[in-house]
């Protein structure tokens, strides 16, 4: 079987490694991809969003499934113009990636269909979001309702800091058009979890809860980031909460969706904050999430092939992924300056021996006369399995701390799992 993964990522490398293990799969293209996917198959340089060149490609190549990894196609529409022209595709419809395009259009629906989130309110006039927020006394988040490349959030300590940060969204336009529109929310106390789910649109298969690391500071301090590492599974989740997860989240935003007439076929990640008044919804993605899907792979005991056919034409049964007892984690080696300002075209270092238990997933690479430089923020994604947490985090941390990983400016949050580990320690 030939399978496409549109996507140039840490996400897209993983899902593509996962994929060249099936027996089913002997032909691997990934668009336009990244110096670690060319070891796995073919790069083609064809950006994912630009439908024409996508739909081009795949006429010519015929691939048996395309895999849309990154957001940017969704919300372009290839996975509706691919299906249309007969392709499997494996990625919801444009009218399905709302729930995450735009961020008022995701909290309307859980208000509609009364899933717990955030108390919150929407604005689309700057003036009219300051005089709300000057009306509060507490912490607030401060939302980018279109699409702004997981970096549209900002969480405020008080008002005044949501001020500034609705000026940077509405006046300053520092998210573009995305800013349009802002959700200003109650800042929520607690735990995050993510929470992957396939969906046919009938039953849903449920992958081992996640926790990301989205701040760039160790501590969970800092700006917001696409994500600086992930774990899983979250030993936050006990099977008593997974399954309140379940009837009280999970269940409810696909019936939700079927209700309201939306045929939601592909992966569906949830965030989840855990408080004291109970899980809320934080956000949707419609698609595997970026650094979660590194530690999802290599816990993952089955044919992905399998599993992302199945999703697209209808036949899963609901239940859980076959998984490896133990243990994964990701730490993201970023490009100093990111999420600001960085620089690229770093030589990188990179000294390890992959295999099951191990794997350094690219994301911001590319390889140039021979050499593996830096081409993005988050460059690399040092992932590792093990038996425990506390030894999944050792075998990930132990090259980068020996410069067998390393390039100029390398930047990596320390602290990677330490939540997880203390509960299991606790």
């Amino acid at each position: 079987m030939k399978v496409f993964v549109l996507g140039g990522g840490g996400r897209e490398h993983a899902l593509g490694w996962k994929l060249a293990q099936s027996p089913k799969v002997n032909e691997l293209f990934f668009l336009p991809g990244n110096a670690g996917t060319a070891k796995l198959g073919q790069n083609l340089a064809i950006a994912p969003a630009e439908g024409d060149a996508v739909a081009d490609a795949c006429k010519q190549g015929k691939p048996d499934l395309v895999v849309i990894g990154p957001e940017a196609p969704l919300f372009a529409g290839v996975s509706d113009r691919l299906a249309a022209q007969g392709f499997c595709v494996f990625g919801p419809s444009r009218e399905a990636a709302m729930l995450e395009r735009e961020k008022v259009f995701a909290k309307n629906f859980l208000r509609r269909h009364s899933i717990s989130t955030a108390a919150f309110k929407t604005f689309n006039d700057a003036a009219a979001a300051r005089r709300y927020v000057e009306g509060k006394d507490s912490g607030l988040v401060i939302k980018a309702s279109g699409p702004a490349l997981g970096k549209g959030v900002i969480v405020c300590a008080n008002p005044a800091e949501a001020l500034v940060a609705v000026d940077e969204m509405m006046v300053e336009r520092k998210f573009g058009d995305a800013g349009n529109q802002v959700v200003v929310e109650e800042r929520l106390e607690g735990e995050e979890v993510s929470i992957h789910v396939l969906t046919d649109g009938k039953h849903y298969v449920s992958f081992p809860p996640s926790q990301d690391h989205k701040p760039i500071g160790e501590g969970d301090t800092g700006l917001n980031t696409g994500g600086m590492g992930a774990y899983a599974p979250a030993p936050i989740v006990d099977a008593a909460l997974a399954k309140k997860i379940d009837e009280r989240i999970v269940q409810p935003v696909l019936k939700g969706l079927k209700k309201d007439g939306v045929d939601y076929r592909g992966a569906l990640y949830i965030g989840l904050m855990i408080t004291a008044d109970g899980l809320k919804v934080l956000e949707f993605n419609c698609r595997f999430g970026d650094p979660e899907t590194q530690p999802l792979m290599l816990l993952t005991d089955e044919d992905l092939f399998d599993l992302l056919v199945d999703t697209v034409k209808g036949n899963l049964t609901s239940r859980k992924v076959a998984t490896r007892p133990g243990s994964a984690l990701c730490v993201v080696a970023a490009s100093g300056g990111y999420p600001g300002t960085y620089q690229k075209g770093a030589t990188i270092k990179l000294d390890t021996e992959e295999n099951a238990d191990f794997v350094c997933f690219h994301a911001g690479t590319k390889e140039e006369d021979g050499e593996l430089l830096t081409s993005g923020g988050r460059v690399l994604g040092v992932t590792s399995f093990a038996q425990s947490l506390k030894q999944a985090k050792e075998r990930a941390y132990a090259p980068l701390d020996a410069k067998q990983i390393h390039f100029d400016g390398i930047y990596f949050r320390r602290d990677i799992g330490d939540k997880g580990i203390k509960r299991l320690e606790g």
